[in-house]
């Protein structure tokens, strides 16, 4: 019989000291909160309230009801506040970019700081193939550049970044102003272990033209970056991942053809990607690399909104 709103309008009717002034605070108008009041009183058989009192006076039963206003109230906003904060949960989290593991870190770190009830797990591992194991459940994040069609899985845009052809300083391609995939096809392409169809050099760039070439598999980004300052080969990675050693003179890096961007996503079980923790990662993993990795776009914005010197 008695419900929230009642006792919320009680609550405004002391605060204020009138009826206009209670129908102001809720944003009603005076009529209809008289209305109100007229209809709860005859229900619960008593007055709540002196009529054209000054003072305000509330009757006996009038300021019981304010007690329970007082008591309730806050217990209800402190419930719906917990159903909006996670329990102790674990996020478990995947990677399918190899050097995504460079921002990822602190990213979680600060995630960590935000959700402090939140246990994050990261899988990882050369053979380990996260999409598969999203949709089975056993994961809840994976970060990708593959979209997987008709897989169950939606895909948030976190960034988008250019792909760059990374070669020792004194390279003889490192002369050459246009590269073309004709220019590879003697080299050997240096990448992280996984399948070349999965390498977007390779699908957009070296296969549309028919050149094959030899692949090398390279377990972490500091042996591979060695590797190509010795000129034991050539790679092709994304802009941001090389920025610092291209500054050391290490390395230079060159534009394939006419460019090559790719976009990194957080993939979830579709439905999934509302719920409050997962979409609290996504935004803050988002943020945190736009905000510190150079030469990459927030690929949640339209593209006119984005920084034009990236």
């Amino acid at each position: 019989m008695i419900e929230i709103k009642h006792l919320k309008t009680l609550q405004a009717l002391r605060t204020t000291g009138s009826l206009a002034g209670a129908a102001a605070h809720l944003h009603q108008t005076q009529s209809a909160l008289s209305h109100q009041f007229s209809d709860l009183e005859q229900r619960l058989g008593f007055r709540l309230f002196v009529r054209k009192s000054q003072p305000l006076r509330f009757t006996p039963q009038g300021e019981t009801l304010l007690q329970l206003a007082d008591q309730v109230l806050p217990q209800i906003q402190q419930a719906l506040q917990s159903c909006h904060e996670p329990q102790q949960t674990t996020l478990r989290i995947a990677i399918e970019c190899h050097s995504c593991i460079q921002w990822l870190t602190p990213a979680l770190d600060i995630f960590g700081s935000n959700w402090p009830r939140v246990a994050v797990d990261f899988k990882s591992g050369v053979t380990f193939d996260p999409q598969p194991a999203l949709q089975q459940g056993e994961l809840d994040i994976v970060l990708t550049s593959d979209i997987l069609p008709r897989s169950g899985l939606h895909y948030s845009p976190l960034f988008d970044f250019e792909v760059r052809l990374v070669m020792a300083p004194d390279h003889p391609l490192a002369k050459k102003d246009v590269i073309t995939p004709e220019d590879l096809s003697t080299e050997t392409l240096l990448i992280y272990p996984v399948q070349r169809q999965r390498l977007d050099i390779w699908r957009h760039f070296l296969q549309p033209a028919g050149i094959s070439l030899a692949l090398k598999s390279v377990d972490n980004t500091l042996l591979l970056i060695q590797m190509v300052a010795a000129k034991m080969g050539i790679a092709a990675l994304p802009h941001w991942v090389v920025e610092s050693f291209e500054r050391q003179q290490l390395i230079i890096t060159k534009t394939p053809g006419e460019g090559l961007w790719s976009r990194l996503y957080a993939a979830v079980r579709d439905g999934e990607q509302r719920q409050p923790v997962t979409e609290a990662f996504i935004r803050s993993a988002r943020q945190h690399a736009c905000e510190q990795l150079p030469f990459v776009r927030d690929a949640s914005r339209p593209a006119g909104q984005r920084n034009p010197a990236l």
